[in-house]
């Protein structure tokens, strides 16, 4: 696999980790996998460690200054994130995964159905009841307890150490479904949460199990900080009801992936 394609890669999984929240992990484990023909765990373990570096710094920054990041929160999720992720490594080395990766497809099922309304959708289009009023863009949300937000962060951890995701596509739709957030902070949020090396203790037990590449994750972390600070300015410009279903488009992919891969 050429630097370029490499590069490539990483650029993409940057828009969709600015975008969306995430780590970017979604596009450059199967891209490994079709492209490269690594073993998924390898892909996985390699994926953990490009995403491990500051790259959505940029993409960060750019929340910051729109007033859009919910900082403390970022910060209990992380702690949580740090703890769990070398449970989902050793997940990842030590058990069959294919019940969890075909629970997970389910719930990103469920959450893309909630956020795109697709019923509602279709009854607007026949002339049967109009769709509810999408909530206006808020740079406000909710306080939740610390508790909850280490919470999710575990539960995060532990998807990303056992997928190399990440944990956005955990921390976003828990973040907006169970605490209220509005989808664009719930994203600002997700991406600070990540921004600490919170994956290094799943990257260190990847490294020792030989599954783990690291000049191919340096060549992704450097696609991914470009690439992040696009996905970023795009979902800020955007109304925030095109942000959730867009987000909800891209968690039938997710599930897509996570069913077959």
């Amino acid at each position: 696999m050429s630097a370029g394609l490499i590069l490539g890669i990483g650029f993409l999984a940057g828009i969709f980790a600015g975008l969306f929240g995430i780590g970017g992990g979604i596009v450059i484990v199967p891209a490994l996998v079709l492209l490269a023909g690594f073993p998924l765990v390898k892909a996985t373990g390699t994926s953990l460690a490009a995403i491990m570096l500051p790259v959505g710094i940029l993409g960060v920054i750019a929340y910051y200054r729109a007033r859009i990041l919910d900082l403390r929160a970022a910060v209990y999720i992380a702690s949580g994130l740090v703890l769990s992720v070398v449970v989902g490594a050793w997940l990842a080395h030590a058990l069959p995964a294919v019940i969890m990766r075909r629970l997970y497809a389910a719930f990103c099922l469920y959450v893309s159905w909630t956020f795109i309304r697709p019923l509602d959708r279709l009854k607007r289009f026949r002339g049967e009841s109009p769709l509810p009023e999408l909530e206006p863009d808020s740079n406000n949300g909710p306080k939740p307890h610390f508790l909850a937000l280490i919470g999710i962060g575990l539960l995060a951890g532990v998807m990303a150490g056992m997928f190399g995701i990440g944990g956005g596509n955990i921390i976003v739709p828990f973040l907006i479904l169970l605490l209220k957030y509005p989808p664009k902070r719930a994203i600002a949020t997700s991406l600070a949460a990540l921004l600490p090396p919170v994956g290094l203790p799943g990257v260190i037990y990847y490294y020792r199990a030989g599954t783990l590449d690291v000049r191919i994750a340096v060549l992704l972390a450097a696609g991914l900080l470009l690439g992040t600070v696009v996905g970023a300015k795009m979902n800020i410009r955007m109304p925030t009801g095109r942000v959730k279903i867009l987000y909800g488009i891209f968690l039938i992919f997710v599930a897509i992936r996570f069913f077959f891969f």
